[in-house]
């Protein structure tokens, strides 16, 4: 079955995400993910997240939750915030789904609070691919979505493989937690 028929399924179904952390598709995102570390993959989640913040700040310029949330996220993993006060901003994130009608701005939302969620552990990292790739096909449908899935894709492991070089540069004092992974 390939990925388009899964996620037709999962439609049929009313499922909320259309991908899960086991769906095929993602396999080879998922081992690349999982042969990174810690702080590759929390700059590679809070890239993400940002972009995704200014998608939102567009529609919703009078929401600061989502922004607030990666800006916290960011601290915590360099050692200027701590674990409470993001955690709390994360939540909030997820939050904001609530106040949302569009299947595709919730998703995003969730998305958002995946990539931040990463700064804890690595474990959240599919979350925002799951989310946002959700959000895609929410907002192209079947079969239009098919290119921008896989685009997006690939755009991952892009930029996975760009942090992967990059997250020990001189500008990142990273949090004494962030050492040790």
């Amino acid at each position: 079955m390939n990925w388009l028929e899964e996620v037709q399924i999962r439609i049929k179904r009313k499922n909320q995400l259309l991908f899960s952390k086991d769906s095929l598709f993602l396999d080879d995102l998922n081992q690349l993910i999982k042969q990174q570390n810690h702080r590759t993959l929390v700059l590679w989640a809070l890239e993400l997240a940002n972009e995704a913040v200014q998608i939102l700040a567009q529609r919703f310029p009078s929401e600061h939750r989502l922004e607030l949330a990666v800006h916290l996220s960011r601290d915590w993993a360099l050692g200027k915030a701590n674990m409470t006060l993001a955690r709390h901003a994360i939540l909030q994130a997820h939050a904001v789904a609530k106040d949302l009608d569009s299947l595709e701005d919730i998703a995003m939302c969730h998305a958002i609070g995946q990539a931040c969620s990463v700064v804890h552990t690595s474990k959240h990292a599919l979350g925002f691919p799951i989310y946002e790739l959700t959000a895609i096909i929410r907002r192209h449908g079947i079969p239009e979505c098919e290119k921008a899935v896989e685009d997006r894709k690939q755009y991952y492991m892009d930029r996975i493989n760009y942090w992967s070089h990059h997250y020990n540069d001189d500008n990142y004092h990273w949090a004494d937690f962030m050492k040790k992974i």
